[in-house]
């Protein structure tokens, strides 16, 4: 299908693809839509997006195997009438499929999902190595990918990474992808991809995604109170998150940004912010504002994790990425916040089994992008967050049935 420009909002500013295609610089991310009773809340998605197109917003990213997202997006762009309005970008879960008719009929689902005959930009979801590409061609994914862009049912495709700087080079020299998508915000210049891989990206030509541009909201809801002083001082008008995405946007390299925005407020903001999206204005004097911001997170966080999920869910119960909050939480704000958040979350929940309840089965380090060693930091977690407070309070819980 040929691919026309989707209609763009004042004010937003945009960057084009290696085809020509006018991309808002900020994206939406839609693995963390809001849930209640572990379903998405479609009425309030549904706020957030409409508000987002609004705004100029124009490039949507989700996945096959985040849970109800796919369904939800199709739902809310077909009773508005969007799908003409934006660019939609799924991936393929490349780890879950055995065969070519396993791949057609996966792609198929997604169609049917998302409500719609063709998918903009295509990904192979986590293809973090060349060697893995050269397993998916023996399956015929290349051949069918090629059918795909023939054929108009898949527009652009490319891949999303969470491996190393130098696998990732390789893997852009393996095949002729339209675009990539990686971790990457200024904690994470030098880990994954990094900067290296970004520079190599925009070398060959290639348009890059970025995910992770707050590290799941630690860049803003657990930055420590001196690094947010810092931010504060240097100019009290910006917010933390666009602070994040000025550093982002700074580089050329970078096309979208993508925010997982679960607030109408949220998205308000982020539109403003992308509305003065510059590349090349940070002075020498910003460049050593965010250093120091590096440092004095570095000093306080104690476990990298971004709460993309993953990992869960745990066969144990056991909320990983609630755990690591409230462990980073006694480092970047208090113990006894820690510690408090940590009891509400494990012991006040009627099914929730707290980090000591790590049997060390190791699924959940095998399906981290960010290659965390998990049960080491929960026993480690678990010892800080489980003092003996914690353990007479989860007692007199489960004693006397006091759940939330």
């Amino acid at each position: 299908m040929e691919r026309e420009e989707r209609k763009m909002g004042q004010g937003m500013q945009y960057r084009k693809d290696r085809k020509g295609t006018a991309l808002s610089v900020l994206g939406y991310g839609c693995l963390r839509f809001t849930k209640r009773n572990g379903k998405i809340d479609l009425r309030k998605a549904e706020e957030e997006i409409l508000e987002a197109v609004r705004g100029g917003v124009n490039y949507f990213d989700t996945a096959y195997v985040y849970h109800g997202s796919e369904a939800v997006l199709g739902e809310i762009l077909k009773r508005n009438g969007l799908r003409e309005q934006v660019y939609l970008a799924t991936k393929l879960p490349h780890y879950l499929i055995k065969s070519r008719g396993g791949l057609e009929r996966c792609f198929q689902e997604q169609l049917h999902r998302l409500q719609t005959d063709y998918i903009d930009y295509y990904l192979m979801h986590m293809l973090n190595d060349a060697d893995t590409w050269e397993v998916l061609k023996e399956k015929g994914v290349q051949d069918w990918i090629e059918e795909k862009l023939r054929t108009g049912q898949i527009g652009s495709i490319g891949f999303s990474y969470h491996g190393n700087s130098e696998n990732f080079k390789k893997l852009l020299d393996a095949y002729d992808w339209d675009f990539c998508q990686i971790q990457y915000n200024y904690m994470d210049e030098h880990t994954q991809a990094g900067k290296a891989g970004l520079l190599y990206a925009w070398q060959k030509g290639i348009p890059v995604v970025i995910m992770e541009p707050l590290r799941g909201g630690k860049l803003v809801d657990l930055l420590p109170r001196e690094a947010k002083e810092l931010f504060l001082q240097a100019d009290p008008g910006r917010s933390l998150a666009e602070w994040a995405f000025r550093w982002l946007w700074d580089q050329e390299g970078v096309t979208v940004v993508l925010s997982g925005m679960n607030s109408v407020e949220m998205v308000r903001e982020n539109v403003r912010s992308a509305g003065r999206a510059e590349a090349g204005v940070l002075t020498e004097g910003d460049q050593e504002l965010y250093e120091k911001v590096r440092k004095e997170i570095g000093r306080k966080v104690k476990v990298g994790c971004t709460a993309c999920g993953y990992c869960m869910p745990c066969p144990q119960g056991i909320d990983i990425p609630g755990t690591f909050r409230c462990y980073n939480e006694m480092y970047t704000e208090r113990p006894k916040a820690g510690r408090k958040e940590y009891l509400m979350t494990t012991a006040f929940r009627k099914n929730q089994n707290p980090a000591s309840g790590c049997i060390r089965c190791g699924k959940c380090e095998r399906l981290c992008p960010q290659h965390l060693e998990i049960r080491k930091e929960l026993k480690q977690a678990s010892r800080e967050l489980e003092d003996l407070r914690y353990r007479v309070m989860a007692w007199l819980v489960r004693t006397f049935r006091i759940w939330r």
